[in-house]
């Protein structure tokens, strides 16, 4: 009796176990079976069951940001697998490999409107850098491999589109292909070098701009900021790998940031931007020199006019114009930043102290107690809106401690099914995640996905029962608030119902002792905090019109009748404004 071929699923495991995949996130379904059965029997590569594949698609996001590795995520066909596009793209907008299988409809039925039927390739060919369909057994594992090269080597979303009765199919070919990522030196030829040495040796004032691409070349940046005298302002996704250990770091700019690092480039003749794709234009200064080192050219002058740009690694591109660099003894730029960020990195903890009880707790005291409370190597997820703002103002980078969000797509959801990812990366490691109500509501169904696979997430959430980000752009650009309103349940009982530790706290008085429980907890916890809806987190420009905005909503609020609105406002805000 011949011995039986494997099938290509089971050649699709076999080249996953083969590439150190240690788990696949996913939801089975009948076109999957395949697939799902191939792990079964292989028995080494962990199933992370979810309840939505968006949510494997950003815990396999996460995975990836943290490990550096290629992560993998599985849906069925049809509805399956387009649940998965919304996560798909903030992992290819975050730059980190991710392959997706996409299983389909029957071969025989493509193109009939067959049930279930969609057009894959359509579907994820924008949030992708490879997407390809597997139609024959032929194909099979040269477009794995492609797929998982492409992922690793582009750094985004790669997507093998496959048919159940393919995925069945024996294989005629039982090579399982190793992808080793290839690391070269990237950076700037030398006459691109020695003008850049010279546009920032002739300028007086420069300041950097550090981004992701600033990923470790701390000391490099640290060496630039040195001899260029440079104050170093970063991005929202230079946080975690910047602004520790930093002694020219002025906090950051941008809708999240505060004065300082706004000041700090609005005052420079030359703007060095490092690794950065930082997209609000009236951000950049108007008159300054701006030199870009970005590894895709393409990025280059995309956000600002550019009088030199740049094509290189930052380590590389720092190591080798270093040495080019007249080392400036005038230092007045940077002292004069420094002291800037000093005055405003002390207002701003001013305003993370305790409220009086029976009154809200003000978000920036709990996103402080997090920040004290957390581990030294802390992996902090933080959703879009509010909670990312008291992230990037409160929470401490160390060089151990990362911090992710869907800081490019924006995504709404994404803190919780983040965490899943870190959770399953990182077994052991804490896991925190600062959630908001709105974003923890849309995608609530991961909370079994914590306790079935056992994640010892800690949750906590900002709850000001509002879509509170929301609000805050609707007051800047003239509206009264509507349709932002959260008629919230207890989350903490919520989570009890689950399977969770729940812990509500609604008093500061209560807090420390409420966070010093949560953490120590062995498992998961939901810690549902009671906000201010009110507070605002003002940028560190008000531009004109935002400011006829705000005056347009006050007027507006009291002629609708609801001027008890705007005293809370102001009763929430008057700490920040005098």
């Amino acid at each position: 009796m011949s011995a039986v071929r494997p099938t290509i699923a089971q050649n699709i495991v076999a080249s996953l176990k083969a590439n150190n995949i240690k788990r696949v996130y996913g939801l089975p379904g009948d076109s999957l079976n395949g697939f799902t059965d191939a792990l079964r029997e292989d028995g080494t590569i962990d199933w992370v069951h979810v309840r939505h594949e968006e949510a494997a698609a950003l815990a396999a996001s996460a995975d990836a940001a943290l490990t550096g590795e290629l992560a993998v995520v599985a849906a069925s066909c049809g509805p399956g697998n387009l649940h998965l596009i919304n996560g798909l793209f903030d992992a290819n907008r975050s730059r980190v490999p991710v392959l997706a299988i996409a299983a389909h409809i029957p071969s025989e039925e493509i193109g009939s409107n067959y049930f279930q039927e969609t057009h894959p390739q359509e579907l994820f060919r924008e949030c992708s850098v490879y997407v390809e369909y597997a139609a024959t057994p032929a194909q099979m594992p040269r477009i794995l491999e492609i797929a998982m090269r492409t992922a690793i080597e582009k750094r985004g979303v790669a997507v093998v589109v496959i048919p159940g009765d393919v995925a069945l199919a024996e294989a005629q070919s039982h090579r399982t292909p190793v992808i080793s990522a290839t690391h070269p030196i990237i950076r700037p030829n030398d006459a691109e070098l020695a003008r850049a040495a010279e546009l920032l040796n002739g300028a007086k004032n420069v300041t950097i701009l550090a981004g992701a691409g600033t990923e470790g070349a701390h000391s490099e940046v640290m060496a630039l900021a040195e001899a260029l005298g440079a104050p170093i302002v970063h991005a929202m996704r230079g946080k975690e790998f910047i602004e520790y250990n930093n002694p020219y770091d002025v906090g950051m700019t941008g809708l999240l940031g505060f004065s300082s690092g706004y000041k700090a480039m609005e005052g420079c003749d030359a703007l060095l931007m490092l690794g950065t794709d930082f997209p609000y234009q009236q951000f950049y200064p108007e008159k300054a020199t701006i030199i870009q080192v970005d590894i895709r050219g393409e990025q280059l002058g995309r956000r600002t006019p550019l009088d030199l740009g740049l094509v290189g690694t930052v380590k590389d591109t720092a190591t080798a114009l270093l040495p080019l660099l007249e080392h400036k003894k005038r230092r007045t730029h940077l002292e004069a930043s420094l002291k800037h960020y000093a005055k405003a990195r002390a207002k701003l903890d001013e305003l993370a102290t305790p409220a009086k009880d029976g009154q809200p707790i003000h978000p920036q005291y709990l996103a402080k107690v997090i920040d004290s409370f957390a581990a030294e190597d802390t992996v902090f997820t933080a959703d879009v809106g509010s909670p990312t703002v008291w992230a990037a103002r409160y929470l401490t980078m160390n060089g151990k401690r990362r911090l992710l969000g869907s800081f490019n797509h924006g995504t709404m959801a994404n803190a919780l099914s983040h965490g899943i990812g870190a959770a399953a990366a990182y077994p052991g490691r804490q896991v925190v995640a600062l959630a908001g109500d709105g974003g923890l509501a849309m995608l609530l169904g991961e909370l079994l996905t914590l306790t079935q696979n056992k994640l010892p997430v800690k949750t906590v959430v900002f709850n000001n029962s509002s879509l509170n980000f929301v609000e805050l752009e609707m007051k800047a650009a003239g509206f009264v608030n509507y349709g932002t309103d959260l008629e919230n349940p207890n989350f903490a009982a919520l989570a009890e119902a689950v399977g969770i530790k729940g812990i509500r706290v609604e008093k500061s008085s209560e807090l420390e002792a409420a966070m010093a429980v949560a953490m120590a907890h062995n498992g998961p916890v939901l810690l549902d905090v009671v906000t201010a809806r009110q507070e605002l987190s003002i940028p560190p420009a008000i531009s004109a019109a935002q400011m006829k905005g705000f005056t347009l909503y006050a007027l507006r609020t009291v002629m609708s009748g609801r001027g008890d609105e705007l005293l809370d406002l102001a009763k929430t805000n008057l700490r920040q404004l005098f």
